[in-house]
Protein backbone atom coordinates (compact mmCIF):
# COMPACT_ATOMS: atom_id res chain seq x y z
CA UNK A 1 0.00 0.00 0.00
CA UNK A 2 2.70 2.46 1.02
CA UNK A 3 4.67 1.89 -2.17
CA UNK A 4 1.62 2.54 -4.38
CA UNK A 5 0.80 5.70 -2.40
CA UNK A 6 4.40 6.85 -2.69
CA UNK A 7 4.30 6.30 -6.47
CA UNK A 8 1.06 8.31 -6.67
CA UNK A 9 2.66 11.16 -4.68
CA UNK A 10 5.78 11.11 -6.90
CA UNK A 11 3.68 11.33 -10.08
CA UNK A 12 1.48 14.11 -8.65
CA UNK A 13 4.63 16.05 -7.64
CA UNK A 14 6.12 15.62 -11.12
CA UNK A 15 2.85 16.76 -12.75
CA UNK A 16 2.77 19.84 -10.51
CA UNK A 17 6.33 20.74 -11.55
CA UNK A 18 5.76 20.17 -15.30
CA UNK A 19 4.71 23.23 -17.28
CA UNK A 20 1.61 22.70 -19.40
CA UNK A 21 2.36 23.37 -23.07
CA UNK A 22 2.39 21.53 -26.41
CA UNK A 23 5.86 20.14 -25.86
CA UNK A 24 4.93 18.50 -22.53
CA UNK A 25 1.41 17.34 -23.51
CA UNK A 26 2.36 13.78 -24.30
CA UNK A 27 4.57 13.46 -21.18
CA UNK A 28 1.67 14.71 -19.01
CA UNK A 29 -0.72 12.32 -20.79
CA UNK A 30 1.59 9.43 -19.93
CA UNK A 31 1.78 10.52 -16.27
CA UNK A 32 -2.04 10.81 -16.07
CA UNK A 33 -2.43 7.28 -17.46
CA UNK A 34 0.07 5.93 -14.88
CA UNK A 35 -1.78 7.79 -12.13
CA UNK A 36 -5.18 6.37 -13.19
CA UNK A 37 -3.77 2.82 -13.14
CA UNK A 38 -2.17 3.28 -9.70
CA UNK A 39 -5.39 4.72 -8.23
CA UNK A 40 -7.35 1.77 -9.60
CA UNK A 41 -4.80 -0.61 -8.03
CA UNK A 42 -5.00 1.20 -4.68
CA UNK A 43 -8.77 1.38 -4.49
CA UNK A 44 -9.57 -2.14 -5.71
CA UNK A 45 -6.91 -4.25 -4.02
CA UNK A 46 -6.30 -7.61 -5.68
CA UNK A 47 -4.91 -9.34 -2.58
CA UNK A 48 -7.35 -11.65 -0.78
CA UNK A 49 -6.61 -10.15 2.63
CA UNK A 50 -7.32 -6.57 1.61
CA UNK A 51 -11.10 -6.69 1.74
CA UNK A 52 -13.46 -5.55 -0.98
CA UNK A 53 -13.74 -2.01 -2.23
CA UNK A 54 -17.06 -1.49 -0.49
CA UNK A 55 -16.13 -3.30 2.76
CA UNK A 56 -17.79 -1.92 5.87
CA UNK A 57 -20.76 -0.07 4.36
CA UNK A 58 -22.66 -2.80 2.56
CA UNK A 59 -26.11 -1.22 2.71
CA UNK A 60 -28.74 -3.07 0.68
CA UNK A 61 -30.07 -0.89 -2.11
CA UNK A 62 -33.79 -0.38 -1.69
CA UNK A 63 -36.47 1.88 -3.13
CA UNK A 64 -36.52 3.58 -6.52
CA UNK A 65 -33.32 5.63 -6.19
CA UNK A 66 -30.34 6.10 -3.89
CA UNK A 67 -28.99 9.50 -2.80
CA UNK A 68 -25.70 9.87 -0.88
CA UNK A 69 -24.75 12.66 1.53
CA UNK A 70 -21.02 13.36 1.22
CA UNK A 71 -19.03 16.04 3.03
CA UNK A 72 -16.36 16.92 5.55
CA UNK A 73 -17.10 16.09 9.21
CA UNK A 74 -19.57 18.27 11.15
CA UNK A 75 -21.22 20.04 8.20
CA UNK A 76 -24.69 18.88 9.23
CA UNK A 77 -25.24 15.72 7.14
CA UNK A 78 -26.79 13.78 10.05
CA UNK A 79 -29.14 16.66 10.92
CA UNK A 80 -30.20 16.86 7.29
CA UNK A 81 -30.88 13.10 7.19
CA UNK A 82 -32.94 13.34 10.38
CA UNK A 83 -35.06 16.22 9.11
CA UNK A 84 -35.64 14.72 5.66
CA UNK A 85 -36.34 11.13 6.69
CA UNK A 86 -37.06 11.04 10.42
CA UNK A 87 -34.32 8.39 10.74
CA UNK A 88 -32.13 8.75 13.80
CA UNK A 89 -28.49 9.43 12.97
CA UNK A 90 -26.36 10.39 15.99
CA UNK A 91 -25.74 14.14 16.02
CA UNK A 92 -22.93 15.78 17.99
CA UNK A 93 -20.87 18.92 17.71
CA UNK A 94 -17.58 17.00 17.64
CA UNK A 95 -16.15 15.55 14.45
CA UNK A 96 -16.53 11.97 13.10
CA UNK A 97 -19.79 11.05 14.85
CA UNK A 98 -21.07 8.88 12.00
CA UNK A 99 -18.75 5.89 11.63
CA UNK A 100 -21.04 3.58 9.70
CA UNK A 101 -23.30 4.23 6.74
CA UNK A 102 -26.80 5.09 7.97
CA UNK A 103 -29.72 4.70 5.54
CA UNK A 104 -33.02 6.57 5.70
CA UNK A 105 -36.00 6.69 3.34
CA UNK A 106 -37.84 9.69 1.86
CA UNK A 107 -41.30 9.15 0.36
CA UNK A 108 -41.68 11.84 -2.30
CA UNK A 109 -44.19 12.10 -5.16
CA UNK A 110 -44.94 8.40 -4.85
CA UNK A 111 -41.26 7.39 -5.07
CA UNK A 112 -39.24 5.73 -2.34
CA UNK A 113 -35.81 7.42 -2.21
CA UNK A 114 -33.06 5.87 -0.07
CA UNK A 115 -30.87 8.53 1.58
CA UNK A 116 -27.43 7.50 2.88
CA UNK A 117 -25.50 9.48 5.46
CA UNK A 118 -21.91 8.58 4.58
CA UNK A 119 -19.23 9.17 7.23
CA UNK A 120 -17.38 12.50 7.04
CA UNK A 121 -14.97 12.39 4.15
CA UNK A 122 -11.40 13.60 4.69
CA UNK A 123 -8.68 14.74 2.32
CA UNK A 124 -6.84 11.75 0.94
CA UNK A 125 -9.90 9.47 0.90
CA UNK A 126 -9.20 8.61 -2.75
CA UNK A 127 -5.74 7.38 -1.65
CA UNK A 128 -7.26 4.99 0.90
CA UNK A 129 -6.85 7.23 3.98
CA UNK A 130 -9.39 7.08 6.81
CA UNK A 131 -12.38 5.02 5.70
CA UNK A 132 -12.39 6.91 2.44
CA UNK A 133 -12.41 3.83 0.23
CA UNK A 134 -15.64 2.50 1.74
CA UNK A 135 -17.28 5.94 1.72
CA UNK A 136 -16.56 6.58 -1.93
CA UNK A 137 -17.32 2.99 -3.01
CA UNK A 138 -20.81 3.47 -1.62
CA UNK A 139 -21.02 6.93 -3.21
CA UNK A 140 -20.37 5.25 -6.61
CA UNK A 141 -23.64 3.28 -6.27
CA UNK A 142 -25.75 6.45 -5.75
CA UNK A 143 -28.07 7.87 -8.42
CA UNK A 144 -27.41 11.38 -7.10
CA UNK A 145 -24.83 12.80 -4.70
CA UNK A 146 -25.41 15.67 -2.28
CA UNK A 147 -22.15 17.38 -1.37
CA UNK A 148 -22.97 19.07 1.93
CA UNK A 149 -20.95 22.24 2.58
CA UNK A 150 -20.84 24.48 5.63
CA UNK A 151 -21.74 28.07 4.70
CA UNK A 152 -19.35 29.47 7.33
CA UNK A 153 -16.37 27.38 6.20
CA UNK A 154 -14.19 28.12 3.14
CA UNK A 155 -15.81 27.35 -0.24
CA UNK A 156 -12.49 25.64 -1.16
CA UNK A 157 -13.91 22.56 0.65
CA UNK A 158 -16.10 22.08 -2.42
CA UNK A 159 -13.08 21.61 -4.69
CA UNK A 160 -11.34 19.28 -2.20
CA UNK A 161 -14.36 16.93 -2.09
CA UNK A 162 -14.73 17.04 -5.89
CA UNK A 163 -11.07 16.05 -6.19
CA UNK A 164 -11.58 13.10 -3.81
CA UNK A 165 -14.62 11.84 -5.76
CA UNK A 166 -12.98 12.35 -9.15
CA UNK A 167 -9.92 10.43 -7.96
CA UNK A 168 -12.24 7.46 -7.43
CA UNK A 169 -13.72 7.70 -10.93
CA UNK A 170 -16.92 9.59 -10.03
CA UNK A 171 -17.65 12.32 -12.58
CA UNK A 172 -20.02 14.95 -11.21
CA UNK A 173 -22.60 16.63 -13.47
CA UNK A 174 -20.75 15.45 -16.58
CA UNK A 175 -21.71 13.42 -19.64
CA UNK A 176 -19.55 10.46 -20.77
CA UNK A 177 -16.83 11.58 -23.26
CA UNK A 178 -18.11 11.69 -26.84
CA UNK A 179 -15.28 9.66 -28.36
CA UNK A 180 -14.95 6.15 -29.71
CA UNK A 181 -12.14 3.80 -28.70
CA UNK A 182 -11.91 0.36 -30.32
CA UNK A 183 -9.10 -2.17 -29.98
CA UNK A 184 -8.10 -4.16 -33.07
CA UNK A 185 -5.73 -7.01 -33.99
CA UNK A 186 -3.28 -5.05 -36.16
CA UNK A 187 -2.74 -1.79 -38.02
CA UNK A 188 -1.26 0.35 -35.23
CA UNK A 189 -2.92 3.39 -33.66
CA UNK A 190 -5.30 5.32 -35.90
CA UNK A 191 -6.57 8.74 -34.69
CA UNK A 192 -9.43 10.50 -36.52
CA UNK A 193 -11.44 13.55 -35.55
CA UNK A 194 -14.39 15.65 -36.73
CA UNK A 195 -13.07 18.79 -34.94
CA UNK A 196 -9.78 20.62 -34.39
CA UNK A 197 -7.92 19.13 -31.40
CA UNK A 198 -5.98 21.37 -29.02
CA UNK A 199 -5.27 18.71 -26.34
CA UNK A 200 -4.66 15.39 -28.08
CA UNK A 201 -2.37 14.55 -30.98
CA UNK A 202 -1.28 11.16 -32.31
CA UNK A 203 1.90 11.06 -30.16
CA UNK A 204 -0.05 11.77 -26.95
CA UNK A 205 -2.69 9.15 -27.81
CA UNK A 206 0.06 6.58 -28.57
CA UNK A 207 1.85 7.39 -25.27
CA UNK A 208 -1.36 6.91 -23.24
CA UNK A 209 -2.32 3.68 -25.03
CA UNK A 210 1.20 2.24 -24.70
CA UNK A 211 0.90 2.66 -20.91
CA UNK A 212 -2.10 0.28 -21.16
CA UNK A 213 -0.08 -2.00 -23.50
CA UNK A 214 -2.45 -1.22 -26.37
CA UNK A 215 -0.62 -0.95 -29.70
CA UNK A 216 -3.49 -1.43 -32.18
CA UNK A 217 -6.64 0.67 -31.85
CA UNK A 218 -8.92 3.17 -33.59
CA UNK A 219 -9.67 6.40 -31.70
CA UNK A 220 -12.30 8.78 -33.10
CA UNK A 221 -12.91 12.19 -31.46
CA UNK A 222 -16.18 14.06 -31.93
CA UNK A 223 -15.15 17.07 -29.80
CA UNK A 224 -11.97 18.66 -28.40
CA UNK A 225 -11.22 15.85 -25.93
CA UNK A 226 -8.49 15.90 -23.28
CA UNK A 227 -6.06 13.20 -22.13
CA UNK A 228 -8.30 12.69 -19.05
CA UNK A 229 -11.31 12.00 -21.30
CA UNK A 230 -9.40 9.35 -23.27
CA UNK A 231 -8.15 7.70 -20.04
CA UNK A 232 -11.74 7.63 -18.68
CA UNK A 233 -12.94 5.78 -21.79
CA UNK A 234 -10.03 3.27 -21.69
CA UNK A 235 -10.54 2.61 -17.97
CA UNK A 236 -14.26 2.11 -18.59
CA UNK A 237 -15.14 2.14 -14.88
CA UNK A 238 -16.20 5.77 -14.51
CA UNK A 239 -19.62 6.65 -13.16
CA UNK A 240 -21.39 9.82 -14.26
CA UNK A 241 -23.51 11.07 -11.38
CA UNK A 242 -25.67 14.18 -10.97
CA UNK A 243 -24.61 16.23 -7.95
CA UNK A 244 -26.21 18.98 -5.86
CA UNK A 245 -24.09 21.25 -3.64
CA UNK A 246 -26.13 21.66 -0.45
CA UNK A 247 -24.86 24.73 1.41
CA UNK A 248 -25.99 24.27 5.02
CA UNK A 249 -26.13 26.70 8.01
CA UNK A 250 -27.23 29.67 5.85
CA UNK A 251 -28.85 31.11 9.01
CA UNK A 252 -25.30 31.97 10.14
CA UNK A 253 -24.29 34.14 7.12
CA UNK A 254 -25.34 37.55 5.76
CA UNK A 255 -27.62 38.18 2.76
CA UNK A 256 -24.60 39.53 0.83
CA UNK A 257 -22.70 36.27 1.40
CA UNK A 258 -25.77 34.28 0.36
CA UNK A 259 -25.99 36.25 -2.90
CA UNK A 260 -22.33 35.36 -3.67
CA UNK A 261 -23.05 31.65 -3.02
CA UNK A 262 -26.11 31.95 -5.26
CA UNK A 263 -23.78 32.22 -8.28
CA UNK A 264 -22.64 28.59 -7.80
CA UNK A 265 -24.07 26.14 -10.35
CA UNK A 266 -26.02 23.08 -9.06
CA UNK A 267 -26.41 24.77 -5.66
CA UNK A 268 -29.16 24.63 -3.00
CA UNK A 269 -29.04 26.74 0.20
CA UNK A 270 -30.56 25.21 3.37
CA UNK A 271 -30.54 25.38 7.14
CA UNK A 272 -31.07 21.80 8.30
CA UNK A 273 -31.33 22.87 11.96
CA UNK A 274 -34.06 25.48 11.28
CA UNK A 275 -35.60 23.45 8.40
CA UNK A 276 -35.18 26.28 5.88
CA UNK A 277 -35.68 25.37 2.19
CA UNK A 278 -35.88 21.58 2.71
CA UNK A 279 -38.84 21.52 0.27
CA UNK A 280 -36.65 23.28 -2.30
CA UNK A 281 -33.93 20.67 -1.76
CA UNK A 282 -36.40 17.78 -2.24
CA UNK A 283 -37.64 19.36 -5.49
CA UNK A 284 -34.07 19.68 -6.72
CA UNK A 285 -33.26 16.06 -5.79
CA UNK A 286 -36.34 14.95 -7.75
CA UNK A 287 -35.24 17.02 -10.77
CA UNK A 288 -31.67 15.64 -10.69
CA UNK A 289 -32.80 12.01 -10.22
CA UNK A 290 -34.88 12.41 -13.40
CA UNK A 291 -37.45 9.76 -12.51
CA UNK A 292 -40.64 8.98 -14.44
CA UNK A 293 -43.92 8.06 -12.67
CA UNK A 294 -46.27 5.67 -14.47
CA UNK A 295 -49.71 4.86 -13.05
CA UNK A 296 -51.28 1.44 -13.53
CA UNK A 297 -54.89 0.88 -14.57
CA UNK A 298 -56.39 -2.56 -13.99
CA UNK A 299 -59.10 -3.50 -16.54
CA UNK A 300 -62.50 -1.99 -15.71
CA UNK A 301 -61.10 0.00 -12.75
CA UNK A 302 -59.83 3.51 -12.07
CA UNK A 303 -56.06 4.23 -12.28
CA UNK A 304 -54.03 3.75 -9.09
CA UNK A 305 -52.63 7.25 -8.43
CA UNK A 306 -51.36 6.30 -4.95
CA UNK A 307 -48.63 3.84 -5.93
CA UNK A 308 -46.88 4.74 -9.23
CA UNK A 309 -44.34 2.52 -10.95
CA UNK A 310 -41.07 4.50 -10.96
CA UNK A 311 -38.82 4.28 -14.03
CA UNK A 312 -35.40 5.79 -14.75
CA UNK A 313 -35.66 8.48 -17.45
CA UNK A 314 -33.17 6.43 -19.52
CA UNK A 315 -35.49 3.38 -19.59
CA UNK A 316 -39.09 4.41 -20.20
CA UNK A 317 -40.50 1.97 -22.78
CA UNK A 318 -43.62 -0.10 -22.11
CA UNK A 319 -41.29 -3.13 -21.97
CA UNK A 320 -39.24 -1.47 -19.18
CA UNK A 321 -42.52 -0.76 -17.36
CA UNK A 322 -43.58 -4.43 -17.64
CA UNK A 323 -40.19 -5.67 -16.37
CA UNK A 324 -40.37 -3.29 -13.39
CA UNK A 325 -43.69 -4.90 -12.36
CA UNK A 326 -42.73 -8.52 -13.01
CA UNK A 327 -40.08 -10.15 -15.19
CA UNK A 328 -42.60 -12.62 -16.69
CA UNK A 329 -45.10 -9.95 -17.73
CA UNK A 330 -43.37 -9.35 -21.08
CA UNK A 331 -43.98 -13.00 -22.06
CA UNK A 332 -47.74 -12.59 -21.52
CA UNK A 333 -47.87 -9.12 -23.16
CA UNK A 334 -50.31 -8.61 -26.05
CA UNK A 335 -50.57 -4.79 -26.21
CA UNK A 336 -50.99 -1.78 -23.92
CA UNK A 337 -53.45 1.10 -23.70
CA UNK A 338 -51.85 4.42 -22.76
CA UNK A 339 -53.41 7.68 -21.53
CA UNK A 340 -51.23 10.75 -21.04
CA UNK A 341 -48.76 13.07 -22.76
CA UNK A 342 -47.04 10.27 -24.73
CA UNK A 343 -50.34 9.16 -26.33
CA UNK A 344 -51.57 10.69 -29.61
CA UNK A 345 -55.20 9.96 -28.61
CA UNK A 346 -56.79 8.75 -25.37
CA UNK A 347 -56.27 5.86 -25.03
CA UNK A 348 -53.66 4.87 -27.63
CA UNK A 349 -52.98 1.19 -28.34
CA UNK A 350 -49.19 0.71 -28.32
CA UNK A 351 -46.46 -1.93 -28.62
CA UNK A 352 -43.62 -2.76 -26.21
CA UNK A 353 -41.24 -0.19 -27.72
CA UNK A 354 -43.54 2.82 -27.04
CA UNK A 355 -41.76 5.51 -24.95
CA UNK A 356 -43.74 6.57 -21.89
CA UNK A 357 -43.72 10.03 -20.27
CA UNK A 358 -44.10 11.22 -16.68
CA UNK A 359 -47.57 10.55 -15.19
CA UNK A 360 -48.83 8.42 -18.08
CA UNK A 361 -51.51 5.83 -17.25
CA UNK A 362 -50.96 2.32 -18.63
CA UNK A 363 -53.22 -0.71 -18.92
CA UNK A 364 -51.54 -3.96 -19.99
CA UNK A 365 -53.62 -6.40 -22.05
CA UNK A 366 -52.31 -9.94 -21.72
CA UNK A 367 -52.51 -12.84 -24.18
CA UNK A 368 -55.41 -15.13 -23.45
Amino acid sequence: MATVMQKIKDIEDEMAKTQKNKATAHHLGLLKAKLAKLRRELLTPTSKGGGGAGEGFDVTKSGDARVGLVGFPSVGKSTLLNKLTGTFSEVASYEFTTLTCIPGVIMYRGAKIQLLDLPGIIEGAKDGKGRGRQVISTARTCNCILIVLDAIKPITHKRLIEKELEGFGIRLNKEPPNLTFRKKEKGGINLTSTVTNTHLDLDTVKAILSEYRIHNADVHLRYDATADDLIDVIEGSRVYTPCIYVVNKIDQITMEELEILDKLPHYCPVSAHLEWNLDGLLEKIWEYLSLTRIYTKPKGMNPDYEDPVILSSKRTTVEDFCERIHKDMVKQYKYALVWGSSAKHKPQRVGKEHELEDEDVVQIIKKV
